[in-house]
């Protein structure tokens, strides 16, 4: 799974009836949602400064073991976009008015990878092997 930069444009909202997409608010625990039948999670920065949504996706690609989409949307500014990589996040609808082509310059400047293991990459970079240490997802 590679990580996808979308603009608001291109963001298609969950709608009513579709229970194949669910937005989950910050509030709730991620351990308690149910799963079943869903392939995309939208997580919701209400600003810049609220950071919930990052333990949310952790704790859902990690401990709930979940493999679909989870959706970063909101307040997403380019400096958060290889946090929320690393965290679990598989796609971020940049806020209005973010220019796509710095966002995905953003996400070339580290993409040797990291020393640290994170919510994709299980292991740290000196355990990798050559060629997956160069696959980011």
């Amino acid at each position: 799974m590679s990580f996808q930069v979308l603009t608001q444009q291109q963001h298609q909202a969950p709608t009513a009836g579709d229970t194949s997409v669910i937005a989950i608010a910050n509030d709730v625990d991620a351990l308690d949602v149910p799963l079943e039948g869903v392939s995309r999670i939208d997580l919701d920065f209400p600003t810049f400064t609220d950071g919930r949504a990052f333990s949310q996706a952790y704790l859902l690609r990690r401990r709930r073991r979940f493999t679909g989409d989870i959706r970063a949307v909101g307040d997403v500014l380019i400096d958060q976009l290889l946090q929320m990589e690393r965290s679990g996040f598989s796609t971020a609808v940049l806020k209005e008015g973010v220019d796509i082509a710095d966002a995905q310059r953003q996400l070339e400047r580290f993409s040797q990878g990291f020393y640290q293991a994170d919510a994709v990459n299980r292991k740290p970079h000196f355990l990798q092997t050559p060629s997956a240490a160069g696959e980011r997802a």
